[in-house]
């Protein structure tokens, strides 16, 4: 059994932001922190007070994690970024919304008192007799803010209790101090009074900083006798806040979903599995009410994008994704419907296979478009056809002797727009055969089934593939590059509209009917005969791709596992030189081509160059982030690991910027992660001279003074499948539809006996049995289809083991910490 913490973010946009810059507009782009700890950063949008940035996230996170704080910012070239405001979520928050939360969140001001982060370890008691006191012994703490410009803090303790204050000894550039002090004070009778635990920044010159605090209530250390613990410091909520400081900062649209699992062991969910597969293997039959369709009649439009993903994902790794495609586009056809709106609802066909791209074709997509989307990148063409957008500044001298006038403009945009669609156009004609052969087979399928059910109009089966192809895959990544890893960066205005146009180009194409787009925006006239003519050559290449011949497929994996030796990422990262002996520590103070592979990290001199040395996967203890002040960057991260001899050392690698970093991390965390000699404490720091610059400790091989984060990663679509996971989720929807599937199928069944659904909708009852009571029962003596019967079983069985693996609850603690 594992406990997951899943958190799905969009940062959709950001809308009335305040000017930063002497421009009167801003350069927005978001940070995301984990409890003060950042691991996402979107891509700045240069120029604007609206952005959108659209990106979408899926982190794992430690189940104890506290909140999400989301800062704007505004990126300035020759000085240190601007904070525009933040967002806060608190863990309890996305709880309080179990199907997630989407809409507007006003940015709060950023506050020095409330930016408090990090852990303090404290041991309360209450000692002697009649005249009893309270003891409090200041351990340590672990991640405090940094307040000074050497990238610490010079943190002590300031107890307050009973109206007596006392203060422990400063302990000098530490973010991660040991006190091992201990203070008492008389129990006040009755143990009523708070104790408050303040920790605050030294300064020399003005007012010290504020770090953060814990405050108890001890009444219930009577009895225990003593209580000790980490404790999150928290900000000091007594400050009266100014009126209005929400106001005035702008706006965060967020869609948000906290998924808290228990994924139990594989065999678990296997009549799950089993049931489901069996469904999809018997298709679609006449006098019966299936499965499959009543999911997607139950599954609200909200659900649908999720529901289809664990079911591609669940039948990739059965081998029988090919068939739930083809039993969903059976479905669908069976509804009424146009030829001209096939495919065009968010149906749960029309999620699955747009779904089913993402997963299976994104490598085939960078294949296709990456050279011609880095081309429009590069060269930042001016490119617009519509007259009523040609800006005066676009007409402006051509040369030496006369102007440029608003037509040459014009057809200078059409030039260059031709060639970028002819360009893309090759690539797409041409990749027929790189384009992987399960996208293939589920193409012949679609191709095969609408040209079965318009037998009247063969030209919609080609439309119905390149509804899919180029309408919900091509053209939404040529549009917005950024968010199909074609780009790290979103486009600026003039990119951003020659993409829009070229999108809008290969949608005209894909639809087959390059006079209806004309007919909408008649400036796209002039470049009528370059989209007929892409149209027939997009015919030819379906044609091609449906008539391939496919090689015998082993059925199993639909994605299956790389091979040990596949490269999971790879890139050029800065070695920084320490004490340590090894290849990799010799050869530090330099950059070296970094390759991860599943069975080890090796290091070249260059891409290509023969490998220099490897750490091997079973020997690698941890991967975490090293403090800014260690190297002057927060880009960094360490590398532990068992050398061949048996002693332990660290490898200090820096990127080039904080996803990168997480990047890298999430990448070693989930190959080692395994790992039965793994970390459960490390050094932020270095050794440096005779001590640990985190926490001073004088033993280099002493333990850590924080806590590891092996289960903090970033979901990729390059991750192998997790079965089990996405079982859990479609338990976890069913469970929640017992009711709406029970109701939509007598709604279907007593509209079939109206007459008001046509042949292949003929609903029935399937298999043998009575009426069933209670959870399951029938209505009217009917009993309910076998399939639904057995679900409901299936479901009731998954819940009795979910509840036998739920851990028993912790005892209350002795010490009520309390809101500050």
């Amino acid at each position: 059994m594992a406990q997951r913490c899943a958190l799905s973010i969009r940062i959709v946009e950001g809308k009335n932001l305040p000017a930063k810059d002497i421009t009167g507009s801003s350069d927005p782009y978001c940070i995301v922190k984990v409890d003060d700890e950042a691991i996402i950063r979107t891509a700045t949008v240069w120029k604007t007070l609206s952005p959108f940035w659209g990106e979408e996230y899926e982190v794992h996170l430690h189940p104890t994690f506290h909140s999400i704080s989301i800062y704007v910012m505004d990126e300035d070239a020759l000085s240190r970024d601007d904070v525009i405001g933040k967002v806060c979520i608190t863990r309890d928050m996305l709880a309080e919304h179990p199907k997630g939360y989407s809409g507007w969140m006003s940015l709060s001001e950023v506050d020095p008192d409330e930016e408090v982060q990090g852990e303090i370890h404290l041991r309360v008691e209450v000692v002697g007799g009649p005249g009893r006191r309270l003891r409090c012994a200041v351990l340590e703490a672990r991640d405090l803010a940094r307040k000074d410009r050497n990238g610490a803090s010079d943190p002590f303790v300031r107890l307050r209790y009973n109206g007596k204050t006392q203060e422990s000894t400063v302990v000098k550039r530490s973010c991660y101090p040991r006190w091992n002090e201990t203070f008492e004070f008389e129990l006040a009778e009755p143990a009523g009074e708070k104790l408050c635990v303040e920790v605050w920044d030294w300064d020399l010159v003005g007012k010290n900083d504020f770090l953060g605090k814990v405050v108890f209530g001890v009444q219930g250390l009577a009895e225990a006798g003593q209580d000790e613990g980490w404790f999150r410091l928290r900000p000091d909520a007594s400050k009266a806040r100014e009126d209005g400081r929400r106001c005035s900062l702008g706006s965060l649209q967020l869609q948000l979903r906290l998924r808290d699992e228990t994924v139990l062991p594989s065999h678990c969910y296997r009549p799950l599995v089993q049931l489901l597969c069996q469904e999809v293997q018997s298709g679609l039959q006449d006098g019966r009410v299936h499965l499959v369709t009543l999911l997607d009649e139950a599954t609200t439009a909200e659900c649908r994008q999720e529901v289809s993903i664990s079911l591609v994902k669940l039948f990739l790794g059965q081998g029988l994704v090919k068939e739930l495609l083809d039993l969903l586009f059976e479905l669908e056809l069976a509804k009424p419907c146009e030829p001209n709106t096939l495919f065009r609802s968010n149906s749960l066909a029309s999620k699955s296979m747009e779904s089913f791209l993402k997963v299976t074709g994104l490598p085939y997509l960078h294949t296709v478009l990456g050279p011609t989307i880095n081309r429009v990148f590069e060269e930042k063409k001016h490119v617009e056809l519509d007259p009523g957008k040609v800006e005066t500044k676009d007409v402006g001298c051509s040369g030496l002797h006369r102007v440029q006038t608003e037509g040459e403009v014009i057809e200078q945009g059409r030039q260059h727009l031709q060639s970028y669609l002819q360009e893309l156009l090759d690539a797409i004609v041409r990749s027929a055969p790189m384009c992987p052969p399960v996208i293939r087979a589920a193409f012949r399928l679609l191709f095969q089934r609408v040209g079965e059910r318009f037998p009247q109009h063969q030209h919609i089966k080609f439309v119905a593939v390149t509804s899919f192809l180029c309408l919900r895959f091509f053209s939404p990544a040529i549009m917005t590059p950024k968010l199909f890893h074609l780009r790290d960066a979103h486009a600026d205005a003039r990119t951003g509209r020659t993409l829009l146009l070229l999108a809008k180009a290969i949608q005209m194409v894909g639809n087959m009917e390059p006079a209806a787009g004309r007919a909408k925006e008649q400036w796209l006239a002039p470049l009528l005969p370059t989209l007929q003519e892409g149209i027939t050559r997009m015919k030819d290449f379906i044609t091609r791709l449906v008539e391939m011949e496919e090689e015998e497929e082993e059925e199993g994996e639909g994605r299956p596992l790389p091979p040990p030796s596949a490269v999971l990422k790879e890139g050029l990262l800065f070695v920084h030189k320490t004490r340590g002996k090894g290849p990799l520590l010799s050869a530090a103070s330099r950059k070296l081509h970094f390759c991860l592979t599943g069975e080890s990290l090796s290091f070249s001199k260059s891409p290509g160059a023969e490998h220099c040395g490897a750490i091997a996967l079973h020997d690698i203890l941890a991967a975490e982030k090293v403090e800014e002040k260690s190297f002057g960057s927060s880009h960094v991260m360490q590398v532990v690991y068992m050398d061949a001899g048996g002693q332990q050392e660290t490898a200090y690698l820096q990127c080039k910027c904080v996803n990168e970093l997480n990047q890298w991390l999430s990448a070693l965390r989930k190959v080692c992660g395994n790992n039965p000699r793994v970390l459960r404490a490390y050094h932020p720091g270095v050794f440096r001279g005779d001590k640990w610059s985190c926490c001073h400790q004088r033993d280099r091989m002493g333990p850590g003074c924080d806590r590891t984060r092996h289960g903090v990663t970033l979901q990729d679509w390059s991750d192998p499948m997790e079965p089990a996971v996405e079982a859990q989720r479609l338990f976890h929807h069913l469970q929640g539809l017992r009711d709406t599937l029970r109701e939509k199928y007598w709604e279907l069944l007593s509209g079939t006996q109206n007459g008001t659904q046509e042949g292949r909708w003929c609903w029935g009852c399937c298999g043998a049995g009575g009426a069933v009571g209670g959870a399951g029962g029938a209505v009217g003596g009917a009993p309910l289809p076998e399939g639904l019967r057995r679900l409901f079983g299936v479901l009731g069985e998954l819940e009795s083991c979910h509840r036998q693996a739920q851990p028993p609850a912790p005892p209350a603690p002795a010490l009520l910490q309390l809101q500050t």
